[in-house]
């Protein structure tokens, strides 16, 4: 059970958590400040939380854009608030369009599903914010207009991005400025982001839903074969939802449900509650391979149930019902790795950013592209890069996650927030791709089973399944891997951003800690 920080615990950081009262994490320095003068002027976290989202489209469109999908969690004193910020697919997606592919196309209009990004934005400002909406764009459109400087692992993915999507020419007329990427420290502007930014804030997303915006991206779409249509984009509505749960170390673990991955993370930690974890000793080959295992094996259920929550044959309750979750962890060897038969998609575009004020209020919040800057179509004087978010549907005749019209996808991008004996306790959450909930575990596991601080349990090394079930182990974990090897589990090479970026806000005495993950370039700021 989890009581205290242990700033001498084994995995020493290079940074100390943040401790304030008012506290924002992102991805990017300069999101996380825009969000922190929020609260500074008056706002709430809230406030912070859509400054920043806001800004990230900007200063990390390697990750996200104006074209993006959102999840939200918010805690407002006790009381739990999810938010679903995903967008359905054009009516016009029968499984038939897409006959003879072998998989859901990567790139272009029929990879695009309805974008929710701005729908989040206008929603969680309508229900919890302070400040005037238009405010919280301030920043962002400051960026856009003025120029910014580059940060150092932004550029680093906006160089390999140009090979990806340089052959498309809005993306090359906005993302290529002088025929290349920007390198670290080189300023960029977007005149058109501003200007659609700009547009987005005055007319509280209706031009970007039933106006301007939405025909022009509509006439795109016509132009380039897409199905989209305007009357796709102005039936958009994200929803507020109820968070599924899981208890984990007396604490209560809260996720987005269906049809996102939220739920694989609530199994795993179902599954190593019951094996209990926290006997074994940090980063012993017994406990990575229970770890591993138990992650397997919540991916194997995911895949095989998780769609669109209308077409789901299986409920989230029989998912976590404690007995499947036995019998789950009674399937699992301690000398034998196991490959279920089963698809993991990859993605890797989202970030991810906490908030969290003076009166109690917290926000676990994350938007994605789903592939780094997503469908690679860019609407042409817009500056909007589109997800590619349709990527995530299954082309399997009568699976639940088959490809339809008017369908809300698999998807991968999982806030977090953990309340103890009711009250809210941490919000966080670790982008990248199919690694989320394998973050999520891990940092779970070092924050209250080894006694980690939020700093330390981030810059702690991980372990990454990929999408075959292969094993990858960050440097500091290698000695583990003979060891591993000879129960059976299988290695190979990391991707580059295989272990993720996280954020984490602690409630800790009368303010918070707070840290920010070393693989991406944020920070966690407050006062």
């Amino acid at each position: 059970m989890f009581t205290r920080l242990d700033p001498d615990h084994r995995h020493a950081s290079r940074r100390s958590s943040i401790y304030a009262r008012n506290v924002v994490a992102a991805s990017q320095p300069l999101a996380a400040q825009a969000g922190l003068q929020c609260i500074r002027d008056g706002g709430n976290a809230v406030d912070a939380a859509i400054a920043a989202a806001i800004t990230l489209t900007v200063v990390e469109p390697t990750m996200n854009g104006i074209g993006s999908d959102g999840f939200v969690i918010v805690a407002d004193g006790d009381t739990i608030h999810g938010f679903n910020g995903s967008g359905r697919s054009p009516a016009a997606w029968t499984p038939q369009r897409f006959d003879g592919l072998a998989e859901m196309p990567e790139h272009g209009w029929d990879s695009i599903t309805v974008p929710g990004a701005v729908d989040t934005w206008v929603r969680l400002s309508e229900r919890f914010g302070r400040l005037p909406f238009e405010r919280l764009f301030s920043d962002a459109i400051g960026y856009a207009s003025d120029g910014y400087a580059v940060s150092p692992i932004v550029a680093g993915g906006w160089a390999r991005a140009t090979e990806e999507y340089g052959h498309f020419d809005g993306f090359r007329s906005t993302f290529m400025p002088h025929g290349r990427a920007p390198v670290a420290g080189e300023i960029f502007r977007s005149s058109e982001m501003a200007d659609t930014l700009n547009e987005i804030a005055t007319t509280r997303g209706e031009s970007f839903y039933r106006g301007e915006l939405a025909r022009l991206m509509a006439a795109n779409a016509a132009r380039l074969g897409g199905a989209m249509t305007c009357d796709d984009l102005a039936h958009h509505q994200g929803f507020w939802t109820d968070c599924i749960s899981q208890e984990f170390q007396e604490l209560t673990v809260h996720e987005i449900p269906p049809n996102g991955q939220g739920i694989t993370a609530l199994i795993a930690l179902g599954i190593l509650e019951q094996l209990n974890i926290g006997d074994y000793p940090p980063d012993s080959a017994d406990s990575v391979h229970l770890q591993v295992e138990a992650m397997k094996a919540a991916f194997a259920e995911t895949h095989r149930h998780v769609s669109d929550p209308e077409t789901m044959r299986v409920t989230v309750a029989q998912l976590l019902d404690p007995g499947h979750l036995q019998r789950c962890a009674d399937s699992i060897e301690l000398g034998r790795a196991a490959f279920p038969e089963t698809k993991i998609t990859a993605d890797h575009g989202t970030v991810y950013l906490s908030t969290a004020d003076a009166d109690g209020m917290m926000v676990s919040w994350i938007q994605s592209n789903y592939h780094g800057f997503g469908s690679g179509i860019v609407v042409p004087g817009t500056g909007i890069s589109l997800q590619n978010r349709g990527r995530g549907f299954s082309l399997v005749p009568g699976h639940p996650n088959q490809v339809g019209g008017g369908k809300r996808p698999f998807h991968t991008i999982i806030p977090a927030l953990v309340t103890r004996q009711g009250h809210p306790l941490m919000v966080f959450g670790v982008m990248g791709g199919h690694h989320q909930p394998q973050g999520h575990a891990q940092v779970m596991i070092r924050l209250f089973c080894q006694g980690a601080t939020p700093q330390q349990a981030l810059d702690a090394p991980r372990w990454h399944v990929h999408e075959d079930f292969t094993l990858c182990l960050e440097p500091a974990l290698s000695d583990l891997q003979n060891d591993l090897s000879r129960r059976g589990q299988r290695f190979k090479e990391s991707k580059i951003g295989s272990f993720g970026g996280g954020q984490i806000i602690l409630k800790e005495g009368a303010g918070y800690a707070a840290g920010s993950d070393p693989r991406k370039d944020g920070q966690a700021v407050g006062y």
